[in-house]
């Protein structure tokens, strides 16, 4: 069965086949919505794995009979009945005879991925059933695939492998999943039935030959004991957050396996060169890695930390937030700590902070003045910004770091100035054969409008090394070519001129890597506006909602590569153009320090990026520092999100006179907020409030003056594009012609479609005809009290809160706790939803909640969004 949080949308994929309500009846699979997970999961953490079965409404419970799947042999039950023999199309991949290689698979509910795997490497397979007597069979080597339930009931398979394995003679042999248990058992270990087991695609792995960390997919409830591995064999890999088994490997004799699943088509696949590792012991050449390695690491006790100067647009708060958190990690090291930073309205230049402050200008030559007097061993500058990295830029050119023997900490000047050059940045890319937009640099306006005539109008242009765009935009023409290469240059020795993917989506992946090339995604991201509107202009949703596991994926795996290639340590942030009609996607560019972006994704995952940075900047290894949510597993690992978090900007665009309100690659916002919801319905209307306290919520306002004016505003955005829409909706104008209008996804679409219906079904109902079930799905839906009284014909919103609570509707408390609660977590990061059933914090009847404690509290009210008479020096009033 299929249990979900929310109902399936309406299917908009490019690549749809089924939907999921269709491909469920197919297979005769019941599936239920409406439940909170968050909950779910938390019980079977708490009470362990448990039998269960899902009654339909009405029916009395003993007409489903309970099954207890540990008293069936669920492998004789998926295990294929007769062998069947698969012959790869590939070029042949040969054995030490010279023949065609050929793989023994015992199938013991074997993925159909792994056979893929084995095709694409031009094998033979021979898949058998789980209990066959391969002894007279003739192979090159032996599979034993995953399957369910207890390995203990697979007698007769343990009885072959041990004979198997007992032979001088044995080939190699390779286990995934219940395979690993399998061979475990026939070689003399024991196995246990662990509490709720290991399941998810962000599970670490610790390979104990290298201490490398994996991110891999498992879905196991029974592990190997450790205790129990006999003599000659060793475990192979480690679960880095609970220390269980999960893999072994002999010490003298080609046989390994491990317990999650490199091949996994619903997860990572950062292990599959196990596939590789298995058909060249086959071949008779030996494992390539046999000895772990560090890379050594030269300890900076004095470390001097640029900021990024005075708020700008581009460059706000959240690199206050960046340096704050790398102050605090250094200081857990034991670090002087010398800061630049003439900002006196932010936390990291308070009292108790740094060891020195110095309210200077981050200038190369203010700079070299402060080296020169504090000889810091050790310079950090992805925390400042773009003013810290030209600064930093700027100074390895002239020599002064070589000249005091300062090291920059973490992403090395090289790797700087590759991605911020753009001809560099393409040589690199291409070094690895990945796509980048057809472009090429010039430093003069007539090679840029040459360069466009090349490519082909319309071509975006943009300055390098600039802040926020600042001096891009799309040419249409060459006049508006000369006109923006002219702007761009000003500010800029470079202008990049490349082709126009507007209307594409934008998504982009926070990565982390550490210096022993331990590489994660953190977080990703998607624009609900198509590209074409700068991120800072953009509403961002996290997750990201539209892509397929298979974008997600390749997307993923493309930004591990490039942060390895480019040599990032620490944090980058990698922006992806993405073609909304295919699997084709385009680099945009990569940031390697600490970004806008940076700041959203750490508040919304709970994971810390400027703390780990700073502290593998510091030669720290990814695995070895903890997960400061959880305190118990590590941060090498990719959080789970069970909720929706939306980021909306603010603009104060009607503070200037003469300046358009027309959203484009140059960003125009002053400040940004993140609403968290269990759905985007709920999450995008609190985000509408909270960035414009005067507005409702996803509903009309009476500011356009006719339909041209509507029009013109959803096939040109500008700040009013959400109240555009809302318009539109109200006048009747479908999904499918707003999206042709506005090239917005149209599962957005879709979403903001059914707030509108909604809302048009509460202008029937009355504060006194109103049901329980149509309150709640309202404040499911993210409808504020006084939108439903407004919608309830002008109803008092007092009074709607006092009806909603008589009728039980009220919410929960969650956290935003990086792991989805499959591990306890200790986090003061809270939402507060309408989709749930039980709070993850206590709640007082009161309405009060405290945290594990019941000493009297204080509520702190912050200032909202930044705007032009409420910036940072707010959030520093507010700060310790």
């Amino acid at each position: 069965a299929l249990i979900v949080a929310e109902s399936p949308p309406a299917p908009c994929h490019w690549n749809l086949t089924h939907t999921l309500s269709d491909w469920l009846k197919q297979h005769n699979v019941p599936g239920i919505y409406g439940i909170d997970t968050r909950a779910l999961t938390k019980h079977i953490r708490e009470q362990g794995a448990m039998l269960g079965k899902i009654v339909p409404a009405g029916a009395a419970e003993s007409s489903v009979p309970q099954v207890n799947p540990n008293d069936l042999n669920l492998v004789a039950e998926v295990s294929l009945k007769e062998p069947r023999l698969f012959v790869s199309h590939a070029p042949p991949r040969q054995g030490k005879d010279g023949k065609r290689m050929r793989i023994l698979a015992i199938d013991c509910g074997i993925k159909a991925n792994i056979i893929r795997y084995f095709m694409s490497k031009g094998v033979e397979l021979l898949l058998v059933p789980w209990d066959y007597d391969f002894s007279g069979e003739a192979f090159d080597g032996l599979f034993i695939s995953n399957g369910p339930g207890d390995p203990t009931q697979c007698q007769k398979t343990i009885g072959h492998l041990r004979a198997l394995i007992e032979r001088a003679d044995a080939p190699p042999v390779f286990g995934i999943c219940l395979g690993n248990q399998l061979l475990a058992l026939a070689a003399g270990c024991t196995t246990f039935k662990m509490k709720y087991g290991n399941r998810g695609a962000n599970q670490p792995c610790i390979d104990t030959r290298t201490g490398r960390c994996y991110i891999t997919a498992q879905n196991h409830g029974f592990a190997v004991d450790p205790a129990s591995i006999p003599q000659g064999w060793e475990q192979f890999f480690v679960n880095a957050n609970d220390a269980t088994n999960e893999g072994i490997i002999h010490k003298t004799r080609p046989f390994f396996s491990v317990q999650f699943h490199p091949e996994a088509c619903a997860g990572p696949t950062d292990t599959d060169f196990l596939f590789e590792m298995f058909l060249r012991r086959v071949h008779g050449e030996h494992a390539e890695v046999t000895v772990s390695y560090r890379q050594p690491t030269i300890p900076a006790r004095k470390v001097l930390l640029l900021g990024s100067g005075g708020l700008s647009i581009g460059q706000a708060g959240e690199f206050d937030y960046s340096g704050s958190q790398a102050i605090k990690a250094l200081k857990e090291m034991r670090c002087e700590i010398v800061l630049i930073n003439p900002n006196i309205a932010t936390v990291q230049t308070s009292e108790g902070m740094a060891d020195r402050v110095y309210f200077l200008p981050v200038t190369p030559d203010v700079v070299r003045s402060v080296i020169e007097r504090e000889r810091p061993d050790g310079i950090l500058l992805q925390f400042g910004g773009q003013t810290a990295l030209n600064c930093g830029v700027a100074l390895d050119k002239n020599g002064v770091l070589a000249e005091f023997g300062v090291r920059v900490l973490g992403t090395p000047v090289e790797a700087i100035i590759a991605t911020e050059d753009r001809e560099i940045f393409n040589a690199k890319l291409t070094e690895i054969n990945e796509r980048i937009a057809e472009g090429y640099p010039a430093s003069t306006v007539d090679d840029a409008v040459a360069m466009a005539a090349k490519i082909g109008f319309p071509v975006i242009m943009r300055a390098a090394f600039a802040l926020g765009g600042l001096g891009s935009g799309f040419a249409h023409d060459e006049e508006s070519a000369r006109a923006l290469a002219t702007q761009a240059l000003i500010n800029s020795p470079q202008v990049l001129v490349e082709r126009s993917m507007k209307g594409w989506k934008e998504i982009e992946y926070e990565v982390v890597r550490d210096c022993n090339d331990n590489c994660i995604t953190v977080c990703n991201m998607e624009n609900f506006d198509p590209l074409g509107i700068h991120t800072g202009d953009s509403i961002v949703v996290a997750p990201s909602q539209t892509l397929s596991n298979a974008e997600y994926m390749k997307l993923r795996s493309v930004a591990i590569k490039v942060a390895r290639h480019l040599g990032i340590v620490g944090e980058c942030n990698i922006q992806y153009a993405l073609n909304p009609q295919s699997e084709e996607y385009c680099i945009i560019e990569v940031n390697a320090r600490l970004s806008r972006s940076s700041a959203l994704a750490s508040k919304a995952t709970g994971y810390p990026l400027a703390y780990v940075a700073a502290r593998l900047a510091m030669g720290e290894n990814l695995p070895s520092v903890r997960n400061s949510v959880t305190k118990t597993t590590t941060a090498c690992f990719e959080p789970s999100m069970d909720y929706c978090v939306v980021k909306f900007p603010r603009w104060d665009l009607n503070k200037f006179k003469g300046v358009s309100a027309g959203l484009g690659s140059a960003m125009k916002s002053v400040g940004e907020v993140m609403s968290i919801g269990r759905n985007f319905q709920e999450a995008m209307q609190k985000a509408i409030r909270m960035a414009a306290p005067g507005m409702l919520g996803f509903q009309p306002l009476t500011t356009f003056e006719s339909d041209e004016a509507i029009n013109a505003v959803l096939s040109n955005a500008t700040d009013q594009r959400v109240d555009a829409l809302a318009a539109a909706f109200e006048r009747g104008d479908s999904v499918a012609s707003i999206e042709a209008a506005t090239k917005i996804n149209p599962w957005f679409l879709c979403k903001l479609h059914t707030i509108h219906l909604l809302r048009k079904h509460l202008q029937k109902r009355t504060l006194q005809t109103i049901t329980a079930e149509e309150m709640l799905l309202a404040k499911q839906q993210g409808f504020s009290d006084k939108q439903i009284a407004i919608a309830l014909g002008g109803a008092d919103d007092v009074a709607v809160r006092r009806h909603r609570k008589e009728l039980g509707v009220l919410p929960v408390v969650k956290q935003i706790d990086t792991l989805a609660a499959e591990f306890p977590a200790q986090t003061n990061y809270l939402y507060m939803t309408y989709n749930g059933t039980m709070s993850d914090q206590p709640v007082r009847k009161s309405g009060v909640f405290r945290l594990n404690h019941e000493a009297p509290s204080t509520m702190v009210l912050g200032c909202g969004a930044y705007r032009i008479g409420s910036p940072g020096g707010v959030g520093w009033g507010g700060g310790p």
